[in-house]
């Protein structure tokens, strides 16, 4: 489990999120969603403490994240950007890269590691690009080897920013899939999502953001019928049921 108390952060001694009391149980997704520039990125980055908060504690199952090496933390928590550069690697190496908060000091991958890079691969149906340069690669396939490399890196909690933003309809439902196969594994999941009608079907909680403030965080059901999305976000919805009994979200403007 990972939990935020009373935590405020920003950039440049400017507070973008305040007052920010969560927790993110394991086994879980959670979606953080709310309206551009309401501190969704922010929270992301200051729980994975990528930015250090100005105010207030974060613990990492039950221990402050402050006490964790930056090598025990990268086993314990991982952090999937929405922007990042298409290095010059091959894919097998850029999943390799998920191993190294766990080589020694030679950082020479051993037997092991080998084995669970294999098994990431393997899980997100990349043994045919092994060997391509992940510039070769389509958004949808990059994306799939940068979780390949979470996956290598077995991190407890996963951060995800926009794992879906700039996909086809195809590969963003894909990339959705492959997160519920996540949670399977016992992986704790904290995602930025700008698409309400995924985030709800997805997701086991909500995170609803308004101006660096979290106005509800709930289950998806519990957060759509306190009528905050279409207050917030100045839209109407609709929940349909659909065949297997699950529900989906039709958001639009009247």
């Amino acid at each position: 489990m990972i939990k935020l108390e009373d935590i405020s952060s920003g950039y440049n001694k400017i507070t973008i999120i305040k007052d920010i009391n969560i927790s993110f149980n394991q086994g879980t997704i959670t979606s953080i969603i709310g309206k551009n520039g309401c501190g969704k990125t922010t929270l992301l980055r200051t729980a994975s403490n990528l930015l250090k908060p100005f105010s207030g504690k974060i613990s990492v199952a039950d221990k402050p994240i402050t006490d964790y090496s930056d090598k025990e933390l990268a086993r314990k928590v991982s952090f999937l950007p929405q922007l990042r550069s298409v290095p010059n690697i091959t894919v097998y190496n850029l999943v390799m890269h998920g191993r190294y908060p766990y080589l020694g000091f030679s950082r020479t991958p051993q037997k092991h590691d080998k084995e669970i890079v294999d098994r990431a691969i393997e899980e997100m149906n990349l043994a045919s690009y092994v060997n391509k340069n992940i510039q070769e690669l389509s958004g949808g396939q990059r994306q799939k080897v940068y979780i390949a490399m979470v996956l290598a890196q077995n991190s407890d909690i996963i951060f995800l920013d926009e794992p879906t933003t700039y996909l086809d309809i195809n590969h963003q439902l894909e990339i959705l899939q492959i997160v519920k196969r996540l949670k399977q594994m016992g992986k704790t999941i904290i995602m930025v999502l700008h698409d309400l009608s995924n985030a709800l079907s997805y997701s086991d909680n909500i995170c609803l953001m308004e101006k660096g403030q979290i106005a509800i965080y709930d289950s998806p059901e519990g957060v759509y019928k306190s009528g905050k999305i279409e207050e917030i976000f100045n839209v109407c919805s609709q929940q349909l049921a659909v065949a297997d009994g699950t529900k989906q979200y039709v958001f639009y403007i009247e």
